[in-house]
């Protein structure tokens, strides 16, 4: 029920923000559209994320839930930890990201959980940081306030509609030119690799329990 009523407030809150911004083409690639929000106040952009994959939502999911594998396809990621487990769609993890020079490379943990509309079948993921989930590390700059939403809808047979949305705000003192270079592009090779990533033997058959 917990875990119910967080995903209506988050998606209440995301569905007031979507509407509030107005969404710029930036670049397209392979079928992978890339929108940022020019008019937003905040010093990085957010952004929005439109591809297909030729996959079901519930095999997007499971990767969105491997965390152990995310270095295989996530963009810069270093590493990923799972800290604490409820159930094998609400976890939170913990992730190093390596960032370009001059940037110091970052962290962050984040509370990831998948909530499946039982009518339309179309499964959300949600992933806001939760910034004291571990003690922070003197090389490695924390981000602090970020969320990642990945909206997976069916399109026909065997095809989802994916769209992932990133806000953040840049910490350490880092030139939010850089960072917005960094979430523009990260998103499109992560999208690229993930269309790979979801092919693998380990997803085809994959079933997941939503609360």
């Amino acid at each position: 029920m917990k875990l119910k009523l967080l995903f209506v407030f988050t998606l209440i809150l995301t569905t007031r923000l979507a509407f509030a911004q107005e969404w710029s083409f930036k670049t397209e690639s392979s079928g992978i559209k890339v929108y940022v929000d020019n008019k937003s106040g905040m010093k990085v952009k957010p952004i929005k994320v439109e591809c297909t994959f030729d996959a079901m939502p519930v095999q997007l999911a499971a990767v969105l839930m491997d965390i152990k594998n995310y270095p295989d396809w996530v963009y810069k990621m270093k590493s990923a930890t799972i800290i604490k487990q409820t159930s094998p769609t609400d976890l939170s993890y913990y992730a190093e990201i390596d960032m370009p020079w001059p940037t110091t490379d970052r962290d962050f943990a984040a509370h990831i959980y998948a909530v499946e509309d039982p009518a339309t079948k179309v499964i959300t993921v949600n992933a806001p940081s939760v910034a004291d989930l571990v003690p922070e590390k003197k090389e490695l700059v924390r981000v602090k306030k970020s969320n990642g939403k990945w909206v997976l809808t069916p399109d026909g047979k065997d095809k989802t509609k994916v769209t992932y949305y990133l806000t953040l705000e840049p910490d350490g003192g880092a030139p939010a030119w850089i960072i917005n270079l960094f979430v523009s592009s990260g998103p499109m090779q992560s999208f690229k690799m993930l269309k790979s990533q979801v092919e693998k033997a380990a997803y085809k058959n994959a079933v997941l329990q939503f609360r």
